[in-house]
């Protein structure tokens, strides 16, 4: 099974039709077979420690936005969760040694089940929700995805979710016309150090690239590129499955890697 890095959007994308709603929609049958659980690391969900969540039965829906249609805030996302699988992550984390909490009572955040549910519309491969820390180092999110690596093995499907390029003081409304030349760039710069497995740069982008602030003011939306990478580590091989911006910079790019 591969692992995902999915640019999850605004929330409206729950509601809209289009070319990436298109794609998620697609993207299951791409797969090389049925995933027996999700693994899925959301920008929406920052602890200093890394969690996992140990729900015993089915996910509530977290509307973790405001400002939109009703519509939205009627939507669903009952997903199972999967306790025996969550113990045994955090027990990869702890044979890595990396320290990590269960959470027997958080749902899933838009950045989870937005796209999920394009992707897996009928909520019944069961899901194990990892929070993300924006204060650790591109070192540390990569190890924690290079942990659960040996779980790709029995189908289990690792997603980051979030965004390579996000910032809400750049985006246009209404939706302006193409993408902006600076965030096409930049995604280019990362499709680059993918290309080269070149993760040390990547985890320090923000840091280190003329664009990285700018792409990123916060980094929690980037990192979870860094997640999925690491979750590829035995075979070290990404690609692009999607080229996209909404609003003119918010980031679409979506990676496989495998």
């Amino acid at each position: 099974m591969p692992s995902l890095f999915l640019g999850h959007g605004s929330p409206m994308i729950a509601v809209e039709t289009g070319p990436y709603v298109q794609f998620l929609q697609s993207l299951a049958s791409q797969l090389p077979r049925r995933p027996r659980a999700i693994v899925l690391f959301s920008a929406h969900w920052e602890a200093v420690t890394q969690q996992v969540s140990r729900v015993e039965s089915h996910y509530d829906t977290i509307y973790d936005f405001g400002g939109f249609p009703d519509e939205l805030y009627r939507l669903t996302y009952p997903a199972p969760g999967d306790v025996t699988l969550a113990d045994e992550i955090s027990e990869l984390l702890r044979e890595a040694g990396l320290s990590s909490i269960p959470n027997p009572t958080r749902g899933l955040d838009h950045g989870a089940w937005v796209p999920l549910r394009h992707v897996f519309p009928d909520a019944d491969i069961p899901v194990i929700a990892m929070s993300v820390n924006s204060r650790a180092t591109g070192e540390v999110h990569y190890q924690i995805g290079k942990a659960l690596a040996s779980l790709r093995a029995r189908d289990v499907l690792i997603i980051g979710s979030g965004g390579t390029v996000h910032n809400f003081r750049t985006m246009k409304f209404p939706e302006g016309e193409g993408a902006d030349d600076w965030a096409v760039e930049f995604d280019e710069w990362v499709m680059r150090q993918i290309k080269d497995w070149n993760y040390e740069a990547l985890g320090n982008a923000r840091s280190t690239h003329p664009l990285g602030m700018h792409a990123a003011p916060t980094p929690e939306h980037y990192i979870p590129l860094l997640y999925a990478m690491g979750a590829a580590d035995d075979t070290r091989q990404g690609k692009r499955i999607y080229h996209g911006y909404s609003h003119s910079n918010l980031s679409l790019n979506c990676w496989q890697f495998s």
